[in-house]
């Protein structure tokens, strides 16, 4: 069997982090690398030139390292008449699955979708995992520069490679924000952020604390970012819209303090949700530990219904009617009885949260919708849900 053959020269379009660094890879392993970016930036690893189709002309193959859909389809659009017949396009970028098979449909057999798995690290040791979705020809002529970069896993078609890199990065952001998740709890509990990291590198958390904690211990200090807040959401965003199923993930990181350009560990580091938003929630806890209407007359506001089904049939209290159920004075059992606060989501003057209540053989769960106004933040309506 004879050997792949080798492209001799080739077209790196796009050069933010992903692209010069594959850029860089490829031109040290030997190949004659051209760049191209639209920001016009030029790193300096690679000879960049101004105009995308004088590179594309050249090159035996075209590789793509751009932000979305939409750019792929501009670049692509723009290059089509320097595309030589023979010419392999690899494309590594993060894109919608509908948007990979439209591109492959496009360009035909000489197309390769082929998103990585791995960030600026894995480029430059050359252990990026790419899911490459191609006929054998072209995967054949690509081989040598797929090698260089990572291991290749085939998959069946563009759409599901795209859908598959996809659902990794919703792994990522799940990460993201159980780490985020358990500092916030550990800086609750007073810990310190160093011993806090020692142990949670020791869990299952623990490869991406180890990778990620120049970032987590002091983000200011930290280097450049490998992998940003703003692609991460966007990959988010593409994949709520692909499924059509509900994602938390991509909610928790649109509303994440971090910039867009921020890496994603930096994300994990922020502070829990403010205290005044707590307060309504906590004046609620009050009123049932106490019987005291007063905390709930202080939590809600005066319009609130509750809501939810009592003995079968289902009830909508104004907030006075509620209140004439508790007479002043603590249940009998309420020793044993607890409250927590599952999740709170602030979203400008608007929040939703979720609370258990576990009084004696029932379970309540109380979902709430709370707004600010006048500076303060009480509850604008509850739902509850019985548990028997």
């Amino acid at each position: 069997m004879t050997a792949p053959h080798r492209p001799h020269t080739l077209a790196v379009l796009g050069l933010g982090r992903m692209g010069d660094a594959m850029a860089a890879r490829l031109a040290a392993q030997g190949w004659n690398v051209v760049g191209w970016t639209r920001s016009g930036r030029t790193p300096g690893t690679v000879e960049v030139t101004g105009d995308a189709n004088e590179a594309v002309a050249k090159a035996d193959l075209v590789l793509l390292a751009l932000f979305d859909g939409a750019a792929c389809r501009q670049v692509l659009d723009g290059v089509r008449d320097a595309l030589r017949t023979d010419t392999v396009v690899l494309n590594t970028s993060t894109v919608a699955p509908a948007e990979a098979a439209e591109l492959a449909r496009q360009f035909g057999p000489s197309y390769i979708h082929a998103p990585v798995l791995g960030s600026v690290p894995a480029v430059a040791a050359g252990t990026l995992r790419i899911l490459a979705a191609a006929g054998q020809d072209a995967l054949d002529r690509a081989r040598p520069v797929l090698a260089a970069l990572g291991t290749v896993r085939r998959v069946d078609d563009a759409a599901t490679a795209a859908a598959l890199k996809l659902i990794a990065n919703n792994s990522v952001a799940g990460s993201v924000l159980a780490l985020r998740d358990s500092l916030r709890q550990a800086d609750a509990l007073g810990l310190r952020r160093a011993q806090v990291l020692d142990v949670l590198e020791l869990g299952q958390l623990g490869g991406l604390v180890a990778r990620k904690r120049p970032f987590l211990s002091d983000p200011s200090a930290a280097g450049a970012a490998e992998f940003t807040v703003g692609a991460l959401a966007k990959d988010m965003d593409l994949l709520a819209a692909a499924s059509d199923t509900p994602l938390r993930s991509a909610a928790g990181l649109a509303h994440a303090p971090a910039g867009p350009d921020a890496d994603i560990a930096v994300a994990a580091t922020a502070p829990a949700v403010d205290d005044a938003v707590l307060e309504p929630l906590r004046a609620y806890i009050r009123g049932h530990a106490t019987g005291d209407p007063a905390h709930f007359r202080d939590a809600f506001l005066p319009t609130a219904h509750i809501e939810g089904i009592r003995e079968g049939a289902f009830v909508s209290w104004r907030l006075e009617e509620y209140c004439a159920l508790f007479q002043g004075r603590p249940a009998p059992d309420e020793p044993a009885r607890s409250r927590r606060i599952d999740v709170v989501d602030v979203h400008g003057t608007v929040a939703t949260a979720t609370m258990t209540l576990r009084h004696g053989a029932d379970t309540f769960t109380d979902v709430f919708l709370l707004a600010r106004a006048d500076n303060r933040w009480r509850i604008v309506n509850k739902a509850y849900h019985r548990h028997s």
